[in-house]
């Protein structure tokens, strides 16, 4: 029987043997840096149209462990996404349908009643300098000075109101109704139904060489950005509800609204929770008057710390949250001053994965001869 296969062609004298087999030092590098570059790159072209993307990024992130389980339980995954972001869309419905011209309300309590506490915290702030004045003596504190501090106080606390009506009455403006209404909760439900596969054909992109290391940091990532998010979701809702009814039956005025910004703000370590202690401070200066009530108001921003500290991340969390507060502050601000609201939604995320990446080659020098190397002991 004669053999019946093609003759092979002649290679081309210009061609090489074989295609390398192993990638170059050169070619990882360059495949990475690459992507980074390529990648912040789209982030600064579209970042004007990518805010609802990430946002229902993050709205898919949340809900994959409930929209698992229930495909567990033998609901199809298009259902349970399906029922997971409808339920979220009619609890954001209701929240804003009640909650929102309540704070409408109080801002336009806030707008009349600006005038009368700027005048309250410019007293209050005058009978205290007296009464150090009459302890110290009168060459202690000098008259400008306390008249200064008086209107420095005052303008402050003009400018947190003009600031808070323009950040409530127009923060909706940040959306259009389109694509708060249509577009995010559409591109989360479409991601939390192929939140599985789509991590399955990211994962088959891996470079082969690397795929271990990789899914390593990816599950690192996971899980200190969903302890994160898991406790400071329920710092914010916790924290915002028990400071809303706090003072609201403290009396104060604006007791509601005050409320529900500190616990929102808590999602920035102590930067929030100050910024709403400070603002209920001086409103509460400004509308009582009197210490004792201040002292009140103080006492609740007390306890709601406590009850953070010692209550929501010990029991709920344990160590399980591996970022540091001052690089959380700092990537919030990096990122809003990089990308804006787009900027402050990959924040947390960007920090995690910068975080177990650091400490991935932290393990890897402390194991390696450029930190064992031992001393040299002569010449």
């Amino acid at each position: 029987m004669t053999d019946q296969r093609p003759p092979v062609a002649a290679r081309p004298a210009n061609m090489p043997p074989s295609a390398p087999r192993t990638a170059t030092r050169g070619q990882r590098w360059g495949l990475f840096l690459g992507f980074g570059i390529a990648l912040l790159f789209c982030l600064w072209l579209f970042q004007g149209i990518l805010t609802p993307f990430v946002l229902a990024a993050t709205i898919a992130y949340f809900l994959d462990p409930l929209a698992t389980r229930l495909a567990r339980l033998g609901l199809p995954r298009g259902i349970g996404a399906f029922l997971l972001i409808t339920l979220l869309a009619a609890i954001t419905l209701v929240a804003l349908l009640l909650l929102y011209p309540l704070i409408l309300a109080q801002l336009g309590v806030l707008v009349q009643r600006l005038p009368a506490y700027v005048a309250g915290v410019g007293q209050a702030l005058r009978d205290l300098l007296t009464r150090l004045e009459d302890a110290l003596g009168p060459d202690m504190l000098d008259q400008r000075l306390r008249e200064l501090a008086i209107n420095q106080a005052a303008s402050m606390l003009s400018w947190l109101g003009g600031a808070a009506t323009r950040l409530i009455g127009g923060g909706f403006a940040l959306f259009s109704v389109f694509t708060f209404v249509v577009v995010t909760p559409v591109v989360a439900f479409y991601l939390l139904r192929d939140w599985p596969a789509m991590l399955t054909r990211i994962e088959s992109w891996l470079p082969r060489r690397s795929a271990n290391v990789f899914r390593q940091i990816a599950r690192d990532t996971d899980r200190v950005l969903s302890a994160w998010l898991r406790g400071q979701l329920l710092c914010c809702l916790g924290l915002g509800i028990f400071y809303a009814f706090a003072l609201h039956l403290a009396g104060l005025e604006l007791g509601i609204t005050i409320g529900i910004m500190s616990g929102f703000l808590t999602f920035i370590p102590y930067v929030g929770s100050m910024t709403g202690f400070a603002t209920a401070v001086l409103l509460a200066i400004g509308q009582f008057g009197s210490w004792q009530e201040v002292l009140v108001i103080v006492a609740i921003f007390v306890i709601g710390q406590g009850i953070e500290g010692y209550i929501i991340y010990p029991y709920l969390l344990g160590n399980r949250v591996e970022l540091h507060a001052v690089w959380v502050i700092f990537a919030l601000f990096a990122g809003g001053v990089a990308f804006g609201f787009l900027g402050v939604l990959l924040a947390v995320p960007m920090a995690a994965a910068i975080g177990v990446v650091t400490r991935y080659w932290l393990r890897r020098y402390l194991e390696s001869p450029l930190y064992l190397d031992p001393p040299r002991t002569g010449q």
